[in-house]
């Protein structure tokens, strides 16, 4: 089902081009955000951790598990992004366009798409983060770290 626009009082994206909602939880995603940061000399990007304890996806129109599947992000308009298409979008936003016209080749899209899509489902297993072999994300406004 596709994502809907935020509902009206979802906070803005303001004056970046692009929004991204990670898991600040996530080792890999921590990581890459930090490296997108350090890249991010004109601030284009938002970064919104949905781990926050603060966080609240219902503000946003939509839920924790939702977000908690795969990486989101909005751009300048407010319109949602998903999966790898977000990456792009952060790429492109911290001058590196190189990178992304290479993700978009007819052959290579599809590839990365379904390898993320396969990375996504694993992500909590993958980076240590199930116990007793349970993954489970936090429901909604029980997010587990504080700030």
């Amino acid at each position: 089902m596709p994502l809907q626009p935020p509902p009206p009082t979802a906070p803005p994206v303001g004056p970046y081009e692009v929004e991204v909602f990670f898991d600040g939880d996530c080792p890999l995603c921590r990581r890459e955000i930090a490296m997108i940061r350090r890249w991010d000399k004109r601030e284009r990007v938002r970064f919104t951790d949905i781990a926050d304890a603060d966080f609240d996806a219902a503000a946003y129109g939509v839920t924790q598990d939702r977000l908690m599947a795969e990486i989101h992000g909005r751009d300048a308009q407010g319109n949602w992004l998903v999966g790898v298409e977000v990456f792009r979008r952060l790429y492109a936003a911290v001058g590196c366009g190189w990178i992304v016209s290479v993700t978009r080749w007819p052959v290579i899209r599809p590839a990365l798409d379904v390898a993320y899509r396969l990375f996504a489902r694993q992500r909590l297993r993958l980076t240590g983060r199930c116990e007793k072999g349970v993954c489970e994300t936090p429901a909604a406004g029980q997010n587990r770290r504080a700030t």
